[in-house]
């Protein structure tokens, strides 16, 4: 494909990719959320992880997500049967999406991961085991001390996991997620400025702050969060992302994460609220193969990966305009060369 035909397809996806809200009608995404309070142990701790949970709830409300809290009321049943009941029927539930969170301390003894609830704790392999009949796309954040190993054990295809800690080693108390629950409705942690903010963003927003609150205190930091959202069970750090992307080569060239956590967002801006369901989801199938494009353009000839470029670009220039009445109005970038979508690749 000749330069200036390329600047063109870039610069009319790009207009296209900004233009005005698609649709009339709001069909918001039907998304659940289990929000989870292990024992707090101390009283400061309790007042910290009843905040991060009203924090999650707003953001729920907002969305018009249904959500349920345990673990921070008085019930005739153990927390532990209760997360047992939600799941149980969260498998028999409809929905576009179901998050779990758990907001507390862990433990790790070298073998076992656990998440500390008032009674009976629950272990990794447990959570797998009890999350396995949810067919529902799932994401699960596990905001406590020796998390790591949740990411390992909860891993699989159609999840997403985030985890406060790289290993079960890291078992200080966690602040990331105080920082993740501020950030998931920030419009400061929007960083491509779509009046949205995606998983991905809240995540690198979070775990920028996480960093900054160590540095600041001049204390040696004892937590690196985990971003797993390809279901390979190995996770990516926030230290590999410039900007939205993972750059940094994985050992043995494993795939990086973050493409499919960029596309979640609990809390939907109006164009993506009106974007039809269907043409979401293949919006999103799009991005997929964008991003495996770029991750083999060192294989291929420049003219093989431009010619393949164009024709994923050309598609979802004609999503965008099939699904925004004004799209033809839009005004061309003004530096086709610089578009986000050349940039990336």
């Amino acid at each position: 494909m000749r330069p200036k035909t390329r600047q063109y397809v870039l610069a009319i996806a790009t207009a296209l990719l900004c233009s005005q809200a698609m649709g009339q009608e709001v069909a918001l995404p039907k998304q659940e959320m289990l929000l989870v309070m292990g024992a707090p142990g101390q009283a400061e701790y309790g007042e910290m992880f009843h905040q991060w949970v009203d924090q999650w709830r707003t953001a729920a409300d907002t969305a018009q997500a249904n959500a349920k809290v345990i673990g921070t009321s008085e019930s005739d049943s153990s927390d532990r049967e209760q997360i047992i009941a939600a799941l149980r029927r969260q498998a028999e539930v409809e929905s576009d999406l179901f998050w779990l969170v758990l907001i507390g301390h862990g433990t790790y003894d070298g073998n076992t991961a656990k998440f500390n609830l008032r009674g009976a704790d629950v272990t990794a392999e447990e959570l797998a085991e009890w999350l396995a009949p949810i067919k529902t796309p799932i994401v699960v954040i596990n905001c406590a001390s020796s998390s790591g190993p949740f990411l390992n054990q909860l891993s699989a295809e159609g999840r997403i996991v985030i985890t406060a800690t790289n290993s079960g080693y890291e078992l200080n108390f966690a602040r990331f997620g105080q920082y993740l629950a501020g950030a998931i409705t920030d419009p400061q942690a929007d960083l491509d400025k779509d009046d949205q903010v995606s998983l991905l963003e809240a995540y690198l927003t979070a775990c920028r702050r996480v960093a900054e609150f160590y540095e600041e205190d001049a204390r040696l930091a004892t937590e690196h969060a985990l971003l797993d959202d390809n279901g390979d069970g190995l996770g990516t750090p926030a230290g590999w992302f410039r900007g939205l992307r993972a750059t940094q080569q994985a050992k043995q060239g494993a795939e990086l994460d973050g493409v499919r956590a960029h596309q979640v967002h609990l809390v939907a801006s109006d164009r993506e609220a009106r974007m039809p369901q269907e043409s979401r989801e293949r919006r999103d199938a799009l991005e997929l193969e964008l991003e495996a494009l770029r991750q083999q353009k060192s294989s291929l000839g420049q003219e093989q990966y431009f010619e393949q470029l164009e024709t994923l670009m050309l598609e979802l220039a004609r999503l965008y305009h099939t699904e925004t009445p004004a799209a033809s109005e839009a005004e061309p970038a003004t530096n086709p060369a610089e578009s986000p979508a050349e940039s990336g690749g």
